[in-house]
């Protein structure tokens, strides 16, 4: 991304967090009773001051590394929109209470209540993101049926939005290493946003990749058109992994196989580099045969349409990671999450994500390896 580029998205980026703490702190913290008015004050500063900071970091990179500081500044773009959700149910809820006929002594006393009511619910909502953001991902089974599969039981494992970076560091990827190799998969696909940082500044995060033990096949996400997608195809093959860039292979044995299609992200049409080309992932293949596509947004499953797709894998969601934000991304996106039936011959499953982007917060939506395993129909 241009300098030019980045530093629009920042100016964007500071001024809608500053609209949106702003309204917190009018509509929420003035509003409550004095004990909670300049605590909730400070609050604001303080949050607002680290998003700045983070902000004005992605481009001039001025913060020194440490996991504890990057983890608490970008938990604070989180904080924001937990508190804008909850200032908006206050809002609505004072606003209605005003319209019931108490007397003031009784009004005042109820508000009390109620004003400490909310700040306790607000800090279990925060710590609530907090633990589930910062976890290690669950796996989540899921049986797909696909009519003349070659294979019965053939296992997929897919992980996806990573967003190796700031935060998610060597250590995790060690972990969600082991348990892909400890499910014993036949086939490993990683579904994009892998990384959230050019490849060079990475480089010994992305290590413990080449320990997967089963073929693994990459496509692109909008991340990595953000951080140098030449760049990082080029570290990603060095580590033994496939990426099937508009590409497909056909998987198994002389036998029995299937079609394994990957495509490149939509992103690449708004950068005008490696854009997604069903023509050229399609070139030459059978389409009698199976077809499983790697794309990693839901939306992608149109441009398939008329074409063999039994099932795509994709990702880009995280499930909407701060619950009720799925709400926004499903305007955006056919799915959320799980698996669907689009149309009577083409299903997808959307990952919610095994890492997380920007705030490691996570609720009603937590990180998941998912475990696929395919059956005849």
């Amino acid at each position: 991304m241009s300098i030019e580029r980045q530093l629009v998205f920042i100016f964007i980026f500071i001024n809608v967090l500053a609209l949106t703490n702003y309204y917190v702190y009018k509509r929420f913290f003035s509003q409550l009773s004095p004990r909670f008015h300049k605590i909730g004050t400070l609050l604001i500063l303080i949050i607002m001051s680290g998003e700045t900071a983070l902000i004005i970091d992605m481009v001039f990179s001025f913060i020194p590394e440490s996991l504890i500081l990057h983890m608490i500044l970008s938990a604070f773009i989180g904080f924001t929109f937990i508190l804008f959700v909850v200032t908006l149910i206050y809002d609505l809820t004072i606003s209605v209470s005003r319209q019931v006929p108490f007397n003031q002594e009784r009004r005042r006393t109820i508000k009390v209540i109620f004003d400490t009511a909310v700040l306790f619910g607000t800090a279990s909502y925060l710590w609530r993101g907090f633990s589930q953001g910062t976890k290690l991902p669950e796996v989540n089974d899921v049986i797909v049926r696909i009519k003349d599969f070659p294979f019965t039981g053939f296992t997929i494992v897919q992980l996806t939005d990573i967003h190796i970076g700031r935060t998610i560091k060597h250590d995790f990827m060690e972990n969600i290493i082991a348990q892909t190799n400890s499910l014993r998969p036949d086939m490993v696909v990683i579904t994009g946003d892998l990384c959230d940082l050019p490849p060079e500044k990475i480089s010994d995060d992305l290590e413990p990749l080449k320990s997967l033990k089963a073929p693994t096949f990459f496509v692109t996400g909008n991340h990595e058109y953000f951080h140098g997608v030449e760049a990082i195809l080029k570290k990603v093959e060095s580590l033994g992994i496939k990426p099937l860039t508009n590409k497909s292979i056909l998987f198994g044995n002389n036998e029995r196989n299937f079609n394994l299609v990957g495509l490149n992200d939509l992103t690449g049409e708004r950068f005008g580099t490696r854009p997604p080309d069903v023509e050229a992932a399609y070139s030459g293949i059978d389409q009698s045969k199976p077809t499983i596509v790697l794309s990693h947004q839901p939306k992608s499953i149109s441009l398939v349409e008329g074409r063999r797709c039994d099932l795509m894998l994709s990702g880009h969601t995280h499930g909407g990671q701060i619950f009720p934000f799925g709400l926004l991304v499903i305007l955006d996106q056919p799915y959320l999450d799980g698996l669907h039936q689009h149309t009577s011959d083409q299903q997808i499953f959307v990952s919610r994500g095994t890492g997380y982007w920007g705030p490691p917060l996570r609720i009603m939506a937590p990180s998941e390896i998912s475990r696929i395993v395919i059956t005849q129909a």
